[in-house]
């Protein structure tokens, strides 16, 4: 496998993985990736374990179950494919304010927080909202 410069995976390698593995879930099991989904059911699932009269009164609760499934699994085997990767590549790093925000922003760690959070939510709006 080829490595970029920095000692990670080359993007193309891993992009032609990736879609490998979507072709395969496909075909194997009719399933396409799915990320969102699993925060929502997640988000049910401490719903759940919270307030379960509540969670039990919701729509979209009684209409899709939160519950464990390969989605869910599918998003904990994103984390752990990019901590493995990234451990073995030699790129893992905490750090709260990446450089290239610092630069550009400055270094509040509440700025970059609340952006982050914000741009979150933006992307699974739209996520939600075109079904995914």
């Amino acid at each position: 496998m080829q490595r970029t410069a920095d000692g990670g995976w080359n993007p193309y390698f891993a992009g032609a993985l990736g879609g490998l593995l979507l072709t395969l879930s496909v075909w194997f099991a009719g399933m396409y990736f799915s990320a969102s989904n699993a925060f929502v059911r997640t988000a049910g699932i401490l719903e759940k374990l919270v307030g379960p009269e509540r969670a039990a009164g919701m729509d979209y609760f009684t209409k899709y179950v939160p519950k464990i499934d390969w989605e869910w699994m599918f998003v904990i085997g994103i984390f752990l494919g990019s901590l493995v990767s990234s451990t073995t590549s030699g790129s893992f790093l905490l750090k709260a304010v990446p450089d290239m925000w610092q630069q550009r922003f400055g270094p509040s760690r509440v700025k970059r927080d609340t952006f982050a959070f914000l741009g979150g939510m933006i992307i699974m709006f739209g996520a939600r909202l075109s079904g995914g």
